[in-house]
């Protein structure tokens, strides 16, 4: 297993390691979160469907995300504080962590959605700007085809930048185009059980799905332990702060 490269994370902002999981381990929680999945779309009240629901998806209902999956999923829960992601962490944040906010992302095959280019600190409004690290663990191979994340590589050290929503969607916030016009974005592949470390300054986002594979992801959004969620852009829940170490 790879190990994190200090260096190259503070300068371009993002580190992807192979190898961390097995993929037998990702397939046990993709088997988990189907069932998860499949019992909530089930009961999905009309009201929280544009929220959920994956729009690139016309055939049928196809969820895009489920929320906070380390609090209602023990598979989930045994990712954050497994040791061999544990300790990558703390090689970036320092020793004593938590997962504040975690998803699930499912992009599913023939039209899984984009994801606009955005910053997670400003979704977050943290206590420390440096004191955020997310680690999107690879849950199938993430390619060029179905979607892997993009990076714009050194925009960590840059401010947080305001966002904007477009009309009717007040929950996609994303950077405004004349912020990323001077901002290359660099694909950033996973294998199936890799994780791509990023800084929650670090402007990222997703392509569709062109393949007949699907690109599921789980995102743990890791905090020190003294870090608060201050002046988040949505609602975040304080009591779901999960310890990892």
């Amino acid at each position: 297993m790879d190990a994190i490269d200090l260096g190259f994370y503070r300068h371009d902002g993002h580190l992807t390691v192979n190898g961390v999981f097995g993929a037998d381990e990702m397939d046990a929680v993709v088997r988990d979160i189907e069932q998860w999945g499949e019992a909530f779309l089930s009961r999905l009240p009309q009201s929280q469907r544009a929220w959920y629901l994956d729009g690139g998806v016309k055939a049928r209902a196809v969820l895009r995300k489920l929320d906070n999956p380390h609090v209602h999923r023990e598979a989930v829960r045994a990712l954050a504080r497994d040791p061999r992601l544990v300790r990558h962490v703390e090689s970036v944040l320092g020793a004593g962590v938590s997962v504040y906010f975690s998803q699930i992302f499912f992009k599913a095959p023939e039209g899984g959605g984009p994801k606009p280019a955005h910053q997670d600190n400003f979704y977050f409004g943290p206590t420390d700007i440096d004191g955020v690290v997310t680690a999107w663990i690879a849950l199938d191979d993430a390619t060029l085809e179905n979607g892997c994340l993009y990076f714009g590589d050194g925009s960590n050290v840059g401010p947080v930048y305001p966002h904007f929503a477009p009309e009717g969607e007040p929950f996609n916030l994303q950077l405004p185009a004349a912020v990323l016009g001077g901002q290359p974005m660099t694909p950033a592949p996973v294998k199936k059980g890799g994780v791509s470390f990023h800084h929650g300054n670090t402007f990222h986002q997703s392509g569709p799905n062109h393949s007949m594979k699907w690109r599921r992801a789980c995102a743990l959004h890791y905090v020190r332990n003294d870090v608060e969620f201050a002046t988040p852009a949505l609602p975040y829940d304080t009591a779901l702060k999960f310890k990892a170490s």
